[in-house]
Protein backbone atom coordinates (compact mmCIF):
# COMPACT_ATOMS: atom_id res chain seq x y z
CA UNK A 1 0.00 0.00 0.00
CA UNK A 2 1.30 3.43 -0.57
CA UNK A 3 1.78 6.10 1.96
CA UNK A 4 -1.65 7.91 0.11
CA UNK A 5 -3.82 5.20 0.10
CA UNK A 6 -2.62 4.62 4.30
CA UNK A 7 -3.73 8.20 4.73
CA UNK A 8 -6.87 8.21 3.20
CA UNK A 9 -7.81 5.09 5.36
CA UNK A 10 -6.63 7.38 8.50
CA UNK A 11 -8.48 9.95 7.23
CA UNK A 12 -12.00 8.37 6.71
CA UNK A 13 -11.61 5.81 10.06
CA UNK A 14 -11.38 9.36 12.09
CA UNK A 15 -14.42 10.78 10.20
CA UNK A 16 -16.21 8.05 11.00
CA UNK A 17 -15.13 7.96 14.62
CA UNK A 18 -15.61 11.17 14.82
CA UNK A 19 -19.08 11.07 13.36
CA UNK A 20 -20.33 8.10 15.75
CA UNK A 21 -18.92 9.71 18.75
CA UNK A 22 -21.01 13.43 17.84
CA UNK A 23 -24.00 11.23 17.20
CA UNK A 24 -24.30 9.09 19.71
CA UNK A 25 -26.42 9.65 23.36
CA UNK A 26 -23.18 10.07 24.88
CA UNK A 27 -24.40 7.74 28.02
CA UNK A 28 -21.39 5.72 28.37
CA UNK A 29 -21.26 3.54 31.68
CA UNK A 30 -17.98 1.98 31.66
CA UNK A 31 -18.58 0.52 35.27
CA UNK A 32 -19.33 -3.33 33.57
CA UNK A 33 -21.89 -5.31 33.09
CA UNK A 34 -25.60 -4.80 34.57
CA UNK A 35 -28.86 -6.57 33.94
CA UNK A 36 -32.47 -6.19 34.76
CA UNK A 37 -34.12 -4.40 37.33
CA UNK A 38 -31.93 -5.36 40.37
CA UNK A 39 -28.74 -3.52 38.38
CA UNK A 40 -29.75 -0.02 40.18
CA UNK A 41 -30.06 -2.06 43.38
CA UNK A 42 -27.07 -4.26 43.09
CA UNK A 43 -24.55 -1.65 45.07
CA UNK A 44 -26.98 -1.79 47.54
CA UNK A 45 -27.46 -5.23 48.30
CA UNK A 46 -23.81 -5.88 48.29
CA UNK A 47 -23.94 -3.41 51.19
CA UNK A 48 -26.70 -5.04 53.40
CA UNK A 49 -25.85 -8.94 52.58
CA UNK A 50 -23.35 -10.78 55.09
CA UNK A 51 -20.26 -12.75 53.28
CA UNK A 52 -21.58 -14.68 50.87
CA UNK A 53 -20.74 -18.64 51.10
CA UNK A 54 -18.03 -20.03 48.99
CA UNK A 55 -19.30 -21.32 45.37
CA UNK A 56 -20.12 -25.08 44.60
CA UNK A 57 -17.74 -26.59 42.17
CA UNK A 58 -18.79 -26.57 38.38
CA UNK A 59 -18.72 -30.53 38.14
CA UNK A 60 -19.50 -32.99 40.87
CA UNK A 61 -18.18 -36.38 40.78
CA UNK A 62 -21.71 -37.41 40.54
CA UNK A 63 -22.95 -35.35 37.43
CA UNK A 64 -19.63 -36.69 35.60
CA UNK A 65 -20.65 -40.01 35.85
CA UNK A 66 -24.10 -40.09 34.45
CA UNK A 67 -22.40 -38.70 31.20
Amino acid sequence: MSNRSIIIMVLVLVGATAYLLLKGDGDIDMGGEKHGAEAAHMEEAKKDAPAAAPAAPAATPAADAKK
